[in-house]
């Protein structure tokens, strides 16, 4: 496994540290917010760096463009349902769950287009604007986690969950496009 595949599996480790450091009470909710918070940048900062090594280094697998995008959404999916749990407890408000389940169709979406295609051995990475979708959601998810608050930091926040909301559905909207091929019928 090279280090980019390595980067990429630690983050899905940090999903189940980040999952038990929101959902058992260790600490109080100020410091389980910085605590959850710097393990989500950690993990969101592999996404970067397992992407730029691969291709650096040139490192770039099947492996890679199957885990790297399902770890992504493991980590994002796994913050978006805490942000739910948490409620009002977070400074910078609700993220409203009809926004994460507009996102996990998205999701549910995409992974279904991979699992047809990879019944025909082809296996599909994410395009640009899922890209830009991913980091747009990880910010919003920062600014929610963050602890601190303010009118800024709150109106910032539901800018960015709207920002995620929108790419989400375009960029889903393009990758379905982009693949439609896949469900045409070999004749």
């Amino acid at each position: 496994m090279n280090i980019a595949n390595k980067l990429t599996t630690l983050r899905i480790i940090l999903v189940f540290v980040f999952m038990a450091v929101i959902w058992i009470p260790f600490f109080e909710l100020n410091t389980t917010l910085w605590i959850a918070l710097i393990i989500f940048v950690v993990a969101s900062f592999t996404d970067f760096l397992d992407g730029y090594l691969a291709r650096k280094l040139n490192l770039i697998t099947n492996l890679g463009k199957f885990m790297d995008p399902l770890a992504d959404k493991m980590l994002v999916t796994a913050a978006m349902i805490a942000l739910i749990y948490l409620g009002d407890a977070v400074p910078n408000g609700v993220l409203p769950a009809w926004i994460v389940l507009l996102i996990l169709l998205r999701e549910f979406m995409v992974s279904g287009i991979r699992l047809v295609a990879a019944g025909q051995n082809i296996v599909l990475s994410a395009n640009n604007l899922g890209k830009v979708k991913t980091v747009v959601q990880m910010a919003m998810i920062i600014f929610y986690l963050f602890p601190i608050s303010n009118a800024f930091l709150i109106n910032l926040t539901m800018i960015l969950t709207y920002l995620a909301l929108f790419f989400t559905i375009i960029s889903g909207a393009k990758y379905m496009i982009d693949n439609k091929d896949v469900f045409k019928e070999n004749t």
